[in-house]
């Protein structure tokens, strides 16, 4: 099986890279591929534009680079996204790739008021990297916020199904090596989770 991780990270030395390459060396030793798309190295764009208002109103095919991502998407079994938590949610980096990739006519229809929510076989991980600890989290409720709105807001909307939520929280503290072989464990557990079995 396949999976596309996306890095939303714009340091190639930072720990949000190297815990994507954990989670693709994992999937590796358990004989499953992956592709990394490392969304600042590749230039990607994710300003919404007027193009992509075009298409939301279904005005206008989709830009290139959305088409290019989103033949990505339905090449993978899974989808990963890997990320630091910035003011207790995506960076802009990835939030503007969910934007103008999750698409009005590819990943939901919504005409007339009425939603049909059209990526029910996407299967989804999310890898977010926080500079505070867990007990921050939970005190506060963000790690109840980021779940309404990420896994409900976006993936639910469009009928994704998320399989896994990790947080890796104290990301500045003594124990990077913690969370390195976590993201490899992911990996390597990725495909045996329920939710992944073929029909």
């Amino acid at each position: 099986m396949h999976a596309l991780i996306v890095i939303g990270h714009h340091d190639p030395d930072s720990l949000t890279h190297a815990l994507a390459q954990q989670v693709a060396d994992g999937l590796a030793s358990t004989g499953h591929g992956s592709e990394i798309a490392d969304l600042a190295r590749e230039g990607f764009d994710p300003r919404f534009s007027l193009a992509d208002h075009a298409v939301h109103r279904r005005l206008a095919p989709p830009p290139a680079d959305v088409l290019l991502e989103q033949a990505r998407i339905d090449r993978a079994d899974a989808l990963v996204l890997v990320y630091p938590i910035y003011w207790w949610s995506l960076p802009a980096l990835l939030k503007g790739w969910v934007e103008r990739v999750f698409s009005n006519g590819w990943a939901f229809d919504y005409e007339g008021g009425v939603n049909t929510k059209k990526l029910h076989d996407l299967r989804v991980h999310l890898v977010g990297v926080a500079g505070a600890d867990a007990g921050t989290f939970e005190r506060h409720g963000y790690g109840e916020a980021m779940r309404v709105q990420i896994d409900h807001g976006i993936f639910d909307y469009c009928g994704a199904k998320v399989l896994s939520s990790t947080l890796l929280a104290d990301s500045e503290g003594p124990d990077a090596a913690a969370h390195l072989r976590k993201a490899r464990t992911l990996g390597e557990q990725l495909f045996t989770r329920a939710g992944h079995q073929r029909a």
